[in-house]
């Protein structure tokens, strides 16, 4: 066994369900306290957040993940028990396995590898790990962030560990993310009995023309970093639970992930626009999750490409695809960031697992990439 294998299993054992890190991130402090590591807590509200540095000088290279890990669905369905972190057949079985603990443990003996070989090593190492990722990340990232920003601490080059990988170790990187936003529609009817058409008003019927509208409208067409905008219905909820009654309202959410092309303010008048010429009576509320960002080719793509070129003998693809992720409140500070890690088959699913032997490729890679930004 490795070190990074027995890394990731002291941290699948911990049942850090969001946002309770479950001692996970004093497994991580203890490990690079040991390397020099300055360790400085940021805990808001019920998430914890560790900020570990080590070294004063630019350019500040910053490992950023999350411990916390999704409810673990029916435990009946798991072949063994998601907490306790089972290797069958290659393969490490247990939640938070590919998301993302396991890029957490690459991280450190990463470090650990790279710091060894090379003491003289230019510019400053960082981590920035929270227990609010998959959560509502109100007091996790984005607070360290801004926390950093007021006291002009700059992150240059950001590695999020987020499984990446589509088909094969080192395939893809996301070196952006779409924006997501999700819109709340209610649509206010009157309520009454079936047989009597000319003393109701069916929201639910309301509803058909702004669907059709809405599911066929062309939002944009993309670029070369993102594909089109895309739309989609999430919830509908009406009726009140018996056949003879008309509902009185309807409550339909829905979400846009959208290009660099759009924001916020064009999505939700475009949308409005479209309601409004079909209900007289309705509510629409936002909530903008994150805004799309890219990084271009330069510095940190190149480091990446050559380090998996080297360890893969492959180029990756450079994507934008996927959910949101924590990068979404780095990249705007001006950080280089991509996103890389284990293959993503299995994340948020019942016996979700990683390749053992991956582990130590991700760490390998992990080390590259620093070696091909700070000497």
């Amino acid at each position: 066994m490795s070190e990074t294998l027995d890394i990731t299993i002291a941290l699948l054992k911990q049942q850090s369900l969001t946002p309770d890190d479950a001692g996970c991130m004093d497994i991580m402090a203890d490990y690079l306290k040991q390397r020099d590591f300055t360790i400085e807590w940021m805990n808001f509200g019920n998430t914890r957040n560790l900020w570990a540095r080590k070294g004063a000088e630019a350019p500040l290279f910053c490992f950023a993940g999350h411990t916390d890990v999704v409810p673990t669905g029916p435990l009946e369905e798991w072949n063994t028990p998601p907490f306790e972190p089972t290797i069958k057949d290659g393969c490490l079985y247990a939640r938070g396995a590919a998301d993302m603990k396991g890029s957490l443990a690459a991280m450190l003996t990463a470090c650990d590898t790279f710091i060894n070989a090379h003491h003289d090593h230019k510019g400053s190492i960082a981590f920035l790990i929270t227990s609010d990722e998959e959560g509502p990340a109100h007091d996790g990232t984005v607070k360290v962030i801004e926390k950093l920003s007021d006291r002009n601490e700059k992150i240059d080059y950001c590695i999020v560990g987020e499984p990446s990988s589509y088909k094969t170790f080192g395939d893809m990187v996301r070196v952006g993310r779409r924006g997501s936003i999700n819109g709340y529609l209610t649509l206010f009817g009157k309520q009454g009995h079936v047989a009597y058409p000319e003393l109701v008003e069916n929201p639910i019927h309301a509803l058909s023309p702004i669907l059709s509208l809405l599911t066929a409208e062309t939002y944009d067409n993309g670029n070369e970093y993102f594909p089109p905008t895309s739309f989609q219905i999430s919830n509908i909820n009406a009726g009140t639970g018996v056949e003879n009654v008309v509902p009185g309202q309807l409550n339909l959410v829905f979400n846009l992930r959208f290009s660099s092309e759009l924001t916020p303010e064009e999505i939700k008048r475009r949308i409005t626009y479209i309601v409004d010429q079909n209900s007289d009576d309705y509510e629409l509320t936002w909530q903008v999750s994150g805004l799309p960002f890219i990084t271009e080719k330069g510095t940190l793509t190149t480091a990446v490409e050559q380090a998996l070129l080297e360890v893969t003998e492959k180029k990756p693809i450079l994507s934008t695809g996927g959910g949101t992720s924590d990068g979404r409140f780095i990249a705007p500070t001006g950080a280089q960031l991509i996103e890389l890690g284990p293959i993503n088959a299995t994340i948020h699913k019942v016996n979700e697992c990683v390749n053992v032997d991956e582990l130590d490729l991700l760490s390998l890679t992990y080390s590259k990439i620093l070696e091909n930004i700070l000497l």
